[in-house]
């Protein structure tokens, strides 16, 4: 077995961080350790026009290397990558992360896709740990049975699968083992976990399973959360589990009701406080980040005035804007679209609002102690995902008490506590 690497290049979300650990192993195993692997995002065009030019230069850089291309928008339009003459290989995103795929006559062939929607399992991969990753991420769901008017992603993943909690519980305590102080709960939509299992666990309950199984673990954290979809269990150990950090990212995508409704999404804008209130009532020092899209079609200046709103009388902190990107196959693509032009002064409004509740969030922490997870070697993130400068430096992925004591920039500045 070779001891070089194969190279990644992930983009977008964190499952796909995890899933790329997932194709390394697989592509080192299989001794394609020349192979550069791209696994792609279908979000938004931005993420799929940089997927396409980091491709061109990789080739240009690297003429002798097997480019394979692979994640979401190769899975939904595996011919424009196979027709792109860099590329050696396109991959399906379930046969990505099957051992097999990288091995014997499928190597031969150029593109290698199935009908996402017929997958019905999502198998629990177990990993020695994250090269390169001070936190490491595990998918225990993958896919969403939910059809929102702007996304593409279920035609990327397929419908929703979870990982049993046997699987989850042996990935994780691999991983303590490998030293790893915080583990995060990853998926498409974690929040519909176990629907599809016996006895239908729900994310809450698997994760109290954790909690009472691996009771060496220092931190966990969740990935992006459906506002309406937070169980009782969970609800329970955002009360009571301190291991739990105090830090919700939800899914929110706009703060007005007409907009959601057309959005299709399950909430309304009252769901969103009424959980960031519910959520701070039992933990006073909860902190939540969001997604939120900005210009979806139909939407008026008084609508894109509510999810401005949203974000103060909520007090959300780390905010993910995105401008309304239209994705062909989707319901949102056919409705009157808000000028290009609009829709990017609208981001630029609310990334800019991100920008002031971030500085207000990090003036109320500038002092008192903080534990961090050290990601690069004087920065770390704080429990509640805030990041932070040190006085020295620290290995990758090690969890250190802090003196805060300042603000720069958009970072805290620590002291290591003695």
């Amino acid at each position: 077995m070779s001891t070089k690497t194969p190279q990644v290049q992930t983009f977008g979300c964190r499952l796909n961080v995890y899933e790329s650990e997932v194709m390394k192993t697989h592509a080192k195993d299989a001794g394609m350790e020349d192979a550069i692997i791209f696994n792609t995002c279908a979000v938004t065009a931005e993420a799929e026009r940089q997927a396409r030019q980091a491709i061109r230069k990789a080739r240009r850089e690297n003429p002798t290397a097997k480019i394979i291309v692979t994640g979401c928008s190769a899975q939904i339009k595996p011919e424009s990558y196979a027709d792109m003459p860099e590329v050696d290989q396109v991959i399906g995103n379930d046969l990505k992360l099957k051992a097999s795929t990288w091995t014997g006559e499928q190597q031969a062939q150029k593109v290698i896709v199935n009908d996402i929607m017929s997958v019905r399992e999502t198998a629990g991969h177990l990993l020695e740990g994250f090269e390169g990753h001070a936190r490491a991420f595990i998918q225990v769901q993958n896919g969403c049975d939910h059809r929102c008017t702007f996304c593409i992603i279920p035609y990327g993943r397929g419908n929703s699968r979870s990982v049993t909690i046997d699987d989850i519980i042996a990935q994780v305590q691999k991983l303590v083992e490998q030293g790893y102080n915080e583990i995060v709960l990853s998926g498409v939509d974690v929040t519909s976990y176990g629907k599809d299992l016996p006895g239908e666990p729900t994310l809450g309950y698997m994760m109290k399973q954790i909690f009472a199984q691996v009771p060496e673990m220092p931190r966990l954290r969740l990935s992006s959360l459906d506002p309406v979809e937070i169980d009782e269990d969970l609800w329970e150990l955002i009360a009571t589990e301190k291991r739990l950090m105090p830090h919700l990212h939800l899914s929110v995508q706009a703060g007005d009701d007409m907009i959601l409704k057309r959005m299709k999404r399950r909430h309304l804008r009252q769901d969103v406080i009424d959980v960031c209130a519910r959520a701070r009532a039992l933990r006073p020092d909860m902190v939540f980040g969001a997604d939120i899209i900005a210009g979806f079609p139909t939407e008026t200046d008084e609508m894109f005035e509510n999810s401005l709103k949203l974000v103060e009388e909520c007090d959300l902190t780390f905010l993910h804007v995105f401008p309304y990107s239209p994705r062909v196959g989707t319901p949102a693509a056919k409705m009157p679209q808000v000028d290009g032009v609009i829709r990017k002064e609208r981001a630029a409004k609310l990334r800019a609002l991100g920008e002031v509740q971030l500085s207000r969030f990090l003036t109320r922490h500038a002092s008192g102690m903080a534990q961090i997870v050290v990601e690069q070697g004087n920065i770390g993130r704080t429990e509640h995902f805030a990041e932070v400068m040190i006085d020295n430096k620290m290995p990758l992925g090690s969890l250190v008490k802090v003196n805060i004591n300042g603000i720069q920039g958009d970072k805290l500045i620590g002291k290591i506590a003695v």
